[in-house]
């Protein structure tokens, strides 16, 4: 009973909902978590913002604003959101179509970005548009992330090397840095795999080990030591200790509208990622995952990045782990995380001038290797290949393409193989079962029997504009073989959905069974959107409401004497 009003106080609750069940005995498990999220977020955030061309601030701002958005609005305990690699290479590309990277107008488009983002995941909350995060299959997803991974480490190298940052599209940078691979700076080199290898070590050891922050601080350390600025390590400079104030970007309208399909682009792949970590990391593993509720506090995490002069923001995987793992039991460790954040911003930030870049340039590889899921590929490319060149397809569309071209892309790939896969369904012939009222799609594993005059068939798919006519065709093959059966058993349990153009497909069927003398009938309609369909089309006008039946065996025993 205490149980049940806990679970619908929680849902009722309209702000702060991971709070409403806190105990003071969660409270050691969040500092705990919190902490060690803010040791994981504070280099992870400036290198990411280092990737979107942005000062080091601009990424506590961001990390700060998501995560108390997402605490706000949010559903799930554990999820953690702020500054992501994944979705900043592709509107950074974006804005540099419309602006010089560094420049007031880049800032300007990257806030006005963060919130049309907002507003667009709001809006899809609102309309419980949950559904979107589907969008993406595993084989275009793993693509997607190969892509964007090549895009981290191209854009890293340079710094790594202490290279100038060459220009142009992909395959013209790669070639740029082969070309001036003798000139690299043998100190940044050390200095980038050395952080490399420390957060390489440190995730292997544990996840729990800041393995970045310690690389970091060491990096830091040895550039003071050794004076390595005057043997031309970049630093991160003077970073000003200011603090997010709340403003509104000033830019013209038509900017505004040319910002929108990129703030969608943007938006399908935060609510595709944030589906994915709440699914990953639920709050009850008892319970679905509230994804529209989440995506509600990922919408109002950028509404506030925006409004503090950041850029977009995303749920993160693997610092969403770091607080399951390390005993987080409610949103209130990544307020925990963002108050260090901020502390840091308003009293230490003169200690990061001496970080080097490629230091940051060491955190990113790692996080570019990370997200490559090399496992995943050898998987997909064993068992299938054509969904393996959906994955080849997509990293190469994102890495010669525009990266946000490329994206859209991959989308389309993934639309385009779903569509695909709806196409190939045919029809279905099914068997009797010997010894039981069963009627089973023809396995030769499984031999069965058929009825003389009887033919039973199945179609495993919604039946849809995209399959209607295979499906018109292979029944009309049925009915009019030879010898042609009497009574027709149409197994419907995989037809899930019936649309206008399959409506009237299966009128004509219906009339063209009567023309032949073939008695037909309807088993196992289970789905209510199919239901509903016979009863919105007139199916029903035109056979029998006697005709339908629960099971095949049912639909025989009925009908067998009168076909």
């Amino acid at each position: 009973m205490a149980q049940g009003y806990s679970d619908n106080a929680e849902s009722r609750w309209p702000v702060f909902r991971s709070l409403a069940s806190f105990r003071a005995s969660d409270l050691p498990g969040d500092l705990i978590a919190g902490l060690t999220l803010a040791a994981i977020a504070i280099p992870e955030q400036m290198a990411t913002a280092r990737l979107g061309n942005f000062a080091p601030q601009i990424g506590f701002f961001a990390f700060i604003a998501g995560s108390i958005g997402f605490a706000m609005f949010g559903a799930n305990r554990f999820l953690s959101c702020g500054a992501d690699s994944t979705i900043t290479p592709i509107f950074a590309g974006g804005l540099l179509l419309m602006a010089a990277s560094h420049s007031p107008e880049y800032q300007a488009l990257a806030v006005a970005l963060a919130l049309l983002v907002g507003v667009i995941l709001v809006l899809a909350s609102l309309f419980r548009m949950g559904w979107i995060a589907n969008l993406l299959s595993t084989p275009v997803t793993v693509g997607f992330l190969a892509g964007i991974s090549i895009h981290i480490i191209v854009s890293q190298l340079p710094g790594v090397l202490g290279l100038p940052q060459p220009q142009g599209p992909m395959l013209d940078r790669i070639i740029e840095l082969a070309r001036h691979a003798g000139a690299t700076n043998v100190y940044t080199l050390a200095i980038g795999l050395g952080v490399l290898a420390i957060v390489a070590g440190g995730e292997a050891l544990s996840a729990k080990i800041p393995g970045a922050l310690i690389g970091l601080v060491a990096a830091t350390v040895a550039v003071i030591a050794a004076g390595l600025e005057s043997k031309g390590v970049a630093v991160v400079g003077a970073v000003p200790a200011t603090l997010p104030m709340p403003s509104l970007p000033e830019i013209a309208p038509e900017k505004w509208a040319k910002l929108v399909p990129l703030a969608l682009l943007i938006a399908i792949v935060v609510m595709v990622q944030t589906a994915a970590t709440t699914r990953a990391f639920p709050s009850d593993p008892d319970k679905p995952a509230d994804v529209d509720r989440d995506f509600l506090g990922a919408g109002a995490g950028n509404v506030l990045a925006g409004l503090f002069g950041a850029f977009p923001v995303d749920a993160s995987p693997p610092r969403t782990g770091i607080v399951a793992e390390t005993g987080g039991r409610t949103q209130l460790c990544s307020l925990f995380a963002a108050a260090i954040v901020l502390a840091l911003l308003a009293f230490g930030a003169t200690l990061l001038r001496h970080v080097p870049d490629a230091a940051l340039g060491g955190v990113l590889l790692f996080v570019a290797l990370r997200i490559i899921r090399l496992r995943q590929i050898v998987k997909i490319w064993r068992q299938s290949l054509g969904e393996f060149l959906l994955v080849a397809a997509t990293a190469a569309a994102i890495i010669v393409l525009p990266i946000e071209q490329g994206v859209a892309v991959g989308i389309a790939l993934s639309l385009l193989h779903g569509i695909w896969s709806t196409t190939r369904a045919r029809l279905v012939p099914f068997e009797h079962l010997p010894g039981t009222t069963i009627w089973w799609p023809t396995n030769p594993h499984a031999p069965g029997e058929q009825d003389a005059g009887i033919a039973v068939v199945g179609l495993q798919a919604p039946l849809t504009f995209l399959n209607a006519e295979n499906f018109g065709a292979d029944v009309l093959k049925v009915v009019k073989a030879d010898p042609k059966p009497k009574l027709l058993v149409l197994e419907a349990s995989g037809i899930l959905e019936i649309d206008f153009t399959a409506a009237q497909t299966l009128l004509e069927l219906i009339g063209e069974c009567d023309r032949q003398g073939v008695m037909l009938a309807i088993a196992r309609l289970e789905s209510t959107r199919a239901q509903e369909a016979f009863e919105r089309f007139g199916i029903y006008d035109r056979l029998a409401r006697d005709r339908v039946f629960r099971s095949v065996a049912e639909a025989i025993r009925t009908l067998k004497s009168k076909a």
